[in-house]
């Protein structure tokens, strides 16, 4: 920042901002010119408006919309200037080779220029024309700066990292330090192989994820027992919530009340009472165990929250009163602490229904809140009603077990409307770690850190009793709250003057939370900030005896398979990581062409910050000058964001696009009745739409009202007018994706606004398909109030094998005063809905990879990567438009980023389904497009900008060879229900077989084309049967035979 301040002052460039923005205007105008400026005046401006953001604004002392003027003047080029970001290499001495989005982009020019004359345009630009309607282009190019280089960007994240400041954080609340097993950052978290990969929707090629997270389910089933846990959820706030509307549910939506226990952590309590909302669900907080349930809830009691062990620390007898809870028909969901469960009696032996937490401290870093892994466990008899992703145990075709998702159709994608969850990802890749941390340690190992971790505790106390402190919960795990007679302030100054962190719980209470990064030293550090004599040393012991009384002490087994068992040494350890990951197709091997997903590349340079300290170690709840790196990076994000989406107003909260989906539509509702507009309740969605928008609906408290869609597949214009009048009154919002969930860009959306505005109503905007939009056009330019953007789409971070996610919102200014807040860190605005999320931030610690994409891209950069997802797209529907009907196109015959096609006709003329080509082109090395969404038995394509030429006709050589496969069908050279597509896909076992009486021969099988001969991915099993593994629900490791006989 004193380098900026310098050059801003240094008197042979300019003094004043007025000199600067002069100067960015020449700089301009010389490339208007055609003429390039000096190279050292290129650069310099370059270093400046690269540095421009909220926060140097503020810092600079210079005007705010004049600094937003300056960058926006300098960026504001000609169209030309825009218009595509070359692959090829400068051949000077000054210009820099490490520039990215060459990188980033799959084409090469010569291949561009091939790819444009197969669709039939001339260039980008007629591409563009034809593709995206005239009315919601642009005029000018997005007002961000020059795109830094890959050495730059990292030189630029450490000078931000470096504003982070990692103190010893023992505030707790939900979350701890943690030692990450080298293994597992290096060869999971580090990893494409494990963060590349898509939801494990297509079991065959996902076995190793599967096992992985089947693992995970055990080890949380072990130690909550409980009967069955799901595949993780966003966090432990939101889990909260899942478990709550579970216990609504169970009750037929009749018993509306929840109470809650005033000792749950203050995020979980906040996240609840934002979520009961939009269901009419009574919250009441208070002392569960003194509280009168008969005579006060005997008659409307849904279920209780209570914490095993309580924000406090203090771990209370929860047998009598779940007895109580039960006798009046409640649930009783218990937020727990999977370290503290090795030692205390679990939730399950003691009456709980639902146990939820955070599995952060299971080797996952801080990350300044996120993401992490929360869990969600229950009894039998609750398991069809279970939130979020199970997998489960099946057979394959030959008959061996294999994992897949259960249970499906409880997902919003079926139930739509009609669903009281949203969720639409997991937090797999950190659920993977949390297992895999467990496989490492074993029982042994992770009940020997428990017990170390209270044994300092224990230690801990006793020296702070000794000094006259009162130890205000008497049983305790790992977290002490310590009575302070003068001032908690004091001893809260004391310790951050040593960089230490402790929470402030009241004017006289501090809580000190310990865990397992702490040693003998730093347990000393803190004695002497209680000390009141600087001069005495403590002879630190451990007491005789543990803290815990008998009557808590555990003593059932957990995590005795084998798995558990097998794997403690890091040889072993590095050998079963890569056993599964090789068992799993990932985009280090393949494009993932999956349509409305977008699969792009994350590029290594953005990865790499996530896992430095200075933002790995950073607790949510710090106090703010701890995290200035983070503050920085977040007020940049937002500021890009907002320019790229045309908004106001950005919060990066919401921790899934569901969950964006979600935060938009209450900001929404909290706009209207701000304004007296209580009634306005009305939500319109097209038929069409992704079926967590309904779900998202249905959660915020609104009536789902249908739109219809004409057979082309565009928005059925009259239908959507005559229901917007018709509920003019109560019209709330209108949920549209565009482009549109068919794959085109509709000429009508701005007339649909306007239909919506007139009416009274707020138009929200699915972020799905943004990587279409990006320099092209912006949600608000074409008239959305609101949009979700998905980080882990458009902006790079990786989907993880089914998660981590970001969703954030962006708003326009009448409604930035709505934007989520949070009770322990202020965020939002003066009129904030309460939070969607446990951390103020979401999932903070991914944050540098969207923020390093847009950095590195530039303006330029955005821009091309959005003319090459056109150009790819159509590319490829042009390829295969001859052997399959592509089903819709806008009137030039152009698709937007993907296309669908349609293979419904092969059902009638060879019994074949998509499914069929889904599975045999795994045979080919590739993951399936998007199957049967958003119309049945079809298949969505959405190739990306990251794939060259090369890899998209490989795709294409696959699908035009599987068709003629269909054709050997529809001749009869091979039977229906018995051939190439419907045995697929083939694994190796099936292939060695000594007797093979197909109509096809093994080489066809397993090597249609010639490039599998030297790169071929195998399944590791034949195709499972859905239907038994869920009629045979198993979803956790011990043995399957015992489960079949």
């Amino acid at each position: 920042m004193m380098a900026l301040k310098k050059f801003l002052n240094h008197t042979e460039h300019f003094q004043s901002e007025t000199d600067f923005y002069l100067l960015c205007g020449n700089y301009r105008k010389s490339l208007c010119r055609g003429t390039k400026p000096p190279l050292v005046l290129s650069r310099r401006i370059r270093t400046v408006t690269t540095r421009f953001n909220n926060i140097s604004v503020q810092q600079l002392g210079l005007n705010r919309n004049k600094s937003k003027n300056i960058i926006s003047h300098f960026s504001n080029l000609p169209r030309s200037f825009r218009e595509f970001s070359s692959t090829q290499l400068k051949y000077d001495a000054f210009s820099p080779l490490d520039t990215f989005p060459r990188r980033h982009n799959g084409p090469s020019d010569a291949e561009i220029e091939v790819m444009l004359e197969t669709i039939g345009v001339k260039n980008m630009e007629e591409l563009v024309l034809k593709t995206v309607p005239a009315s919601i282009q642009s005029k000018e190019p997005l007002a961000l700066e020059e795109g830094l280089t890959e050495s730059e960007l990292i030189e630029r994240l450490k000078r931000i990292a470096s504003k982070n400041k990692v103190y010893k954080s023992y505030i707790g609340m939900g979350y701890t330090n943690t030692i990450v097993p080298s293994v597992i950052l290096r060869n999971i978290l580090e990893s494409p192989g494990w963060y590349t990969q898509y939801t494990p929707y297509q079991p065959e090629i996902s076995q190793g994820r599967l096992e992985s997270l089947l693992n995970f389910q055990t080890m949380v089933t072990d130690l909550t027992g409980m009967d069955l846990a799901n595949a993780s959820l966003l966090d432990e706030g939101t889990a909260a919530a899942e478990a709550m509307l579970i216990s609504f549910s169970a009750r037929k939506q009749k018993y509306n009340t929840f109470f809650v226990d005033e000792k749950c952590h203050p995020q979980t309590i906040a996240c609840l009472q934002t979520r009961s909302e939009g269901f009419g669900i009574n919250i009441v907080v208070g002392d569960a165990l003194k509280y009168d349930f008969e005579n006060k809830h005997k008659n409307d009691l849904a279920g209780v929250l209570v914490q095993y062990p309580a924000t406090d620390g203090n771990i209370n007898d929860y047998s009598d009163f779940s007895a109580k809870i039960h006798s009046l028909g409640g649930q009783v969901v218990c937020a727990t602490d999977l370290m503290a469960l090795t030692l205390l009696i679990p939730p399950g032996e003691w009456g709980a229904d639902i146990a939820i937490g955070n599995s952060q401290r299971f080797g996952v870093p801080l990350g300044y809140g996120g993401p992490h892994a929360a869990f969600f466990a229950c009894k039998e008899q609750l398991k069809r009603r279970m939130p979020g992703r199970l997998v489960g145990v099946s057979r394959d075709s030959s008959g061996n077990n294999a994992y897949r998702l259960s249970l499906q159709t409880r997902e919003q994608h079926i139930r739509r409307e009609k669903a009281t969850s949203n969720i639409c990802t997991a937090q797999a890749l950190l659920a993977n770690m949390a297992a895999m941390y467990a496989i490492y340690h074993g029982p042994e190992g992770i009940t020997a850190i428990a017990k170390r971790i209270h044994n300092l505790t224990n230690a801990l106390a006793e020296e702070v009793k000794k000094m006259g402190y009162f130890i205000k919960n008497e049983a305790f795990f790992d977290t002490l709250n310590v009575h302070i007679e003068e001032s908690a302030d004091d001893i809260i100054r004391k310790a951050l003057a040593s960089n230490i962190n402790f929470r402030r719980v009241d004017d006289n209470t501090v809580g000190i939370t310990l865990d397992e990064t702490v040693l003998k030293e730093d347990v000393l550090d803190i004695i002497q900030i209680f000390s009141k004599d600087s001069n005495k040393t403590s002879n630190l012991g451990v007491p005789d005896k543990q803290n815990i009384p008998q009557k808590f002490i555990r003593t059932s087994q957990f995590m005795q398979h084998q798995v558990f068992n097998s794997y403690h040494s890091e040889t072993a350890m590095l050998r079963y990581i890569y056993h599964l990951q090789s068992k799993d197709l990932s985009l280090a091997h393949s494009m993932i062409p999956l349509g409305s997903c977008t699969m792009k590349l994350n590029a290594t340079t953005e990865m790499i910050p996530i896992t430095w300290p200075e933002f790995a170690n950073i607790h949510p709840f710090v106090p703010a000058y701890q995290a200035r790196g983070y503050e920085m990076l977040i007020k940049e994000l937002e500021h890009d964001l907002a320019v790229v989406t045309g908004f106001d107003g950005i919060s990066l909260q919401p921790n899934s696009g569901a969950q964006g989906e979600y935060t938009g539509l209450r900001i929404i509702g909290a706009y209207h009745k701000s304004k007296g507009d209580d009634k306005r309740n009305v939500c319109l969605i097209p038929v069409s739409a992704h079926g967590t928008n309904p779900a998202s609906a249905a959660m915020a408290g609104m009536e789902v009202v249908p739109v219809k869609c004409e057979n082309n597949g565009d928005l059925d214009m009259k239908d959507l007018e005559e229901k917007a009048t018709k509920f003019k009154d109560r019209l709330a919002a209108f949920m549209v994706t565009y482009p549109s969930t068919f794959g085109v860009f509709e000429s009508g959306v701005v007339k649909a606004c306007e239909i919506i505005h007139k009416n009274g109503g707020q138009v929200y905007m699915d972020g799905a398909n943004l990587n279409a939009q990006i320099g092209l056009c912006t949600p608000a330019g074409i008239g959305a109030d609101v949009c979700h953007l998905n980080l882990h789409k458009t902006f790079c971070i990786p989907h993880g094998g089914g998660g981590p996610g970001v969703g954030p919102v962006g708003v326009k200014s009448h409604l930035v005063p709505f934007l989520p807040g949070h009770p322990v860190v202020k965020t939002g605005g003066d009129k904030c809905i309460g939070p969607v999320s446990a951390a103020p931030f979401g999932s903070p610690d991914i944050l540098p990879i969207s923020w390093a994409y847009i950095k590195m891209m530039g303006s330029k950069g955005l821009t091309s990567a959005t003319h090459i997802a056109l150009l790819n797209a159509n590319y490829m529907a042009v390829r295969l438009s001859n052997h399959y009907k592509i089903l819709y196109t806008n009137q030039q015959g152009m698709c937007a980023h993907e296309f669908i096609i349609d293979v419904r006709p092969f059902q009638r003329t060879a019994e074949i389904e998509a499914i069929d080509i889904a599975k045999r082109l795994q045979d080919y090395g590739f993951h399936s497009p998007t199957m049967s969404w958003p119309v049945a038995n079809t298949l969505m394509i959405e190739p990306t900008e990251s794939e060259s030429k090369a890899e998209l006709d490989r795709f294409c050589d696959a699908m035009i060879s599987i068709r003629e496969e269909i054709k050997s069908i529809e001749n009869g050279q091979q039977p229906k229900g018995d051939n190439i597509l419907t045995n697929s896909p083939h694994t190796i076992e099936t292939l060695i077989k000594t007797t093979w009486n197909k109509a096809y021969s093994r080489e066809q099988a397993a090597f249609p084309l010639s490039y599998l001969k030297t790169r071929k991915f195998w399944p590791s099993v034949g195709r499972l049967d859905d239907a038994f593994g869920d009629r045979n629900l198993i979803c956790s490791c011990p043995p399957v035979e015992d489960y079949f006989k």
